[in-house]
C-alpha cells in the first residue's frame, strides 16, 4: 500500500462524483506496503479506501474485487467495493485502475498472543468457508510458476548459500503433489497488518490482491509463519501455544483432513519460500514511488532455513 501515483484533493473530488458517496471531506496518503497506491477517503457520507492499482493486470481485477463483494456479502469482516453510478466496481483514475472499498474499523496488533492467533483461525475457516461459493476463478498468482520466474530475477544478488537454499527448496516443492488436499480462494497473505482487531476480534481483514485459488492449507501455513513465531525479531520457530490456537481454533470451524496434516511441513516451506522470493524481488527490483516500504528478505531466508532443515516439523492441534 504505497503511493506511486500522487492525487490530489481536486482530482479526487471530480472522480468521486461518479460515485454516490457524498462530498470529498479529507484524503491521507497509505504509506505501509508495497504494491498498489492507496488513500484513506473521508466524505460526508462514510470512510473509504481508494486503491489505484500499479501492477496488476485489469483481467485479474474482477476477481479481487468480485472475491471481496461475495465474502462481505456472506459476513466475513472484510472492505466491501462500492459501485459507481454505472454499477461498475473498477474505474479509471491517473491513468490507473481504481476502486473505492469500505474503510474498517480497527487496529493491527504487533504482537498477537494466544487468544488473538484463536481469533484468527476460526476467521479463517469461516473465510474459506464461504469461499466455496464464489465461482471465480484465478489461480494463485504467486505460485510455482511465479516462484521460478522470480528466482531468476534475483539470483544474481544472491552469494552461493543463498543460491543453494533456493536451488534445493525449488527443487523439493516441484517434487511435492497435493491434488487430494481441498482448494479454494485463499487469502494468500493474512499477515498480522492485514488483520484489524477491535474489543479482541478482529473487525476487518484487509488487502486481498494477492488472493488466488490454491490449497486452503496453504493459507494457514502462511499465517503460522508471521502470527506463530517464537520471537520475530531472533527467532523464526513456530511458538507451539499460538500454533495450536491457530490450528485448533481453524479445525473447530473445517476440521483438517489427514493428507492436510501430512502435508502441514511442506506448506510451511511453501509460503516461507514465496515470501523469501517476493521480498528479495522487491529489494533487488524496486519501483520508484513517493512512499515506498520494502520489507527486509533476511527475515524469510532464516525462516526457509528453518523449516528446511525440520523435515519431521510436527502437527500441532
Amino acid at each position: 500500500m504505497s503511493v506511486y501515483t500522487p492525487v490530489s484533493e481536486i482530482q479526487l473530488a471530480a472522480w468521486l462524483k461518479r460515485y454516490s458517496v457524498g462530498a470529498l471531506q479529507d484524503v491521507q496518503p497509505v504509506a505501509a506496503g508495497i504494491e498498489n497506491t492507496n488513500y484513506f477517503v473521508t466524505t460526508s457520507q462514510g470512510r473509504y479506501v481508494l486503491t489505484l492499482f500499479e501492477r496488476l493486470p485489469a483481467d485479474e481485477l474482477p476477481f479481487y474485487l468480485e472475491l471481496m463483494a461475495h465474502l462481505a456479502r456472506h459476513g466475513i469482516p472484510c472492505p466491501a467495493p462500492i459501485a459507481d453510478l454505472a454499477d461498475a466496481y473498477l474505474s479509471a483514475l491517473n491513468g490507473k485502475p481504481a476502486a473505492l472499498v469500505t474503510r474498517l474499523p480497527g487496529a493491527s496488533l504487533d504482537r498477537p498472543g494466544v487468544a488473538e492467533c484463536a481469533e484468527l483461525g476460526g476467521l479463517l475457516a469461516r473465510m474459506h468457508l464461504a469461499g466455496r461459493s464464489y465461482r471465480g476463478y484465478l489461480e494463485n498468482p504467486r505460485g510455482p510458476k511465479w516462484w521460478r520466474e522470480a528466482a531468476r530475477e534475483v539470483r544474481p544478488f544472491l552469494d552461493g548459500e543463498r543460491i543453494a537454499l533456493l536451488e534445493a527448496e525449488l527443487g523439493f516443492q516441484s517434487q511435492q503433489r497435493f491434488p487430494d488436499l481441498p482448494r479454494g480462494p485463499v487469502h494468500a497473505d493474512l499477515f498480522r497488518d492485514n488483520a484489524l482487531f477491535e474489543q479482541g476480534r478482529i473487525a476487518g481483514v484487509i488487502d486481498f490482491y494477492f488472493a488466488g485459488v490454491d490449497c486452503l492449507l496453504f493459507d494457514v501455513a502462511v499465517c503460522a509463519n508471521d502470527w506463530c513465531l517464537c520471537e520475530p525479531a531472533r527467532d523464526r520457530r513456530l511458538e507451539p501455544g499460538r500454533t495450536r490456537a491457530l490450528l485448533e481454533a481453524y479445525a473447530g470451524v473445517r476440521p483438517f483432513s489427514e493428507r492436510e496434516r501430512e502435508a502441514w511441513p511442506v506448506l510451511l516451506r511453501a509460503a516461507a519460500l514465496r515470501f523469501w522470493l517476493s521480498r528479495l524481488y522487491d529489494f533487488h527490483r524496486p519501483r520508484r514511488g513517493e512512499l515506498v516500504q520494502v520489507h527486509d528478505p533476511e527475515h524469510f531466508y532464516a525462516v526457509l532455513q528453518l523449516r528446511a532443515g525440520d523435515r519431521d516439523a510436527p502437527w500441532i492441534g
